[in-house]
């Protein structure tokens, strides 16, 4: 059983046939799958699924902190299942080839107290950018 699928286990969230294939698709470290790649998937397991049971089972996922909404420009939201592992994103500029990254240090700390403003921080996103092996080949 995947990770995924044995948290929203844990926490009690009614498991239906629909619901798990998208909890499958998710599965996997560096998913970062559209809502339509998750359609597109999830109709190869269960042809029956529809485009609306998708995105409101992704927004399910979503609103139980399950599954992270990641918007890393203007392109379509992705959904990243590795909501309980600390972690940044690392985005290919020219393809939008996205890769979870574990950078050493506490990025919290990493302000310094004259640019807080008096706020009390509780998380910081970091999204690094560069060209993927694959688009930066001559």
């Amino acid at each position: 059983m995947s990770d995924l699928l044995e948290r929203l286990r844990g926490r009690g969230w009614r498991m239906t046939a629909q619901r798990r294939v998208v909890a499958e698709v998710l599965d996997g470290d560096h998913v970062h799958l559209t809502a339509d790649e998750v359609h597109a998937r999830a109709v190869a397991k269960l042809p029956e699924i529809s485009r609306a049971t998708v995105y409101n089972t992704l927004g399910e996922m979503v609103s139980l902190g399950e599954v992270i909404e990641v918007a890393t420009d203007k392109r379509a939201k992705r959904y990243d299942p590795n909501a309980h592992r600390p972690h940044q994103h690392l985005v290919c500029a020219q393809c939008g080839q996205i890769r979870d990254v574990h950078p050493t240090g506490n990025p919290l700390m990493s302000l310094p107290d004259s640019e807080r403003f008096g706020f009390t921080i509780s998380d910081v996103e970091v999204t690094y950018r560069g060209l993927c092996p694959a688009c930066s080949a001559p």
